[in-house]
């Protein structure tokens, strides 16, 4: 006896379940993520290790006191704006900007002034920025 075969179609995979879940869980990761940035570290600044170099003696200065007021050379600024910190460096470098500028921040002084003195700095022309820092030994006595 001989049967009829009967044509077998491929088996198909019915993707549309599975789309559903990923989406769903696309939706459900999107929602409860938290973009918001909360940091809440303490932060310390950082001394240096290495060989203390010895200052040329044509460097400018610019120094930052806690309070965030400013000196150049050991000449205190009466105004912190930008313009008078721009002018007095202009006159103490005396146009040589090729000069190295030495920053000696005050481990509370705020980020905003530092970040003044960089600015007018680059603005100016000054190339070689160094940060001054302190000694770990010299730290902790």
């Amino acid at each position: 006896m001989k049967f009829a075969r009967r044509k077998t179609e491929p088996p198909e995979v019915n993707l549309t379940p599975l789309i559903d879940v990923v989406f769903l869980l696309l939706i459900f990761f999107m929602v409860s993520t938290s973009f918001k940035l909360e940091t809440q570290l303490m932060v310390e600044l950082p001394s240096a290790e290495g060989v203390v170099s010895s200052d040329p003696v044509d460097t400018v200065t610019v120094t930052v006191g806690r309070t965030g007021n400013y000196a150049v050379n050991e000449r205190v600024l009466l105004n912190q704006s930008s313009e008078v910190l721009r002018s007095t460096l202009e006159a103490v470098s005396k146009g040589r900007h090729d000069r190295p500028l030495i920053l000696m921040a005050d481990a509370q002084a705020p980020h905003q002034a530092v970040v003044t003195i960089l600015d007018v700095a680059g603005q100016l022309g000054f190339e070689q920025i160094s940060i001054s820092t302190q000694n770990e030994e010299a730290a902790s006595d």
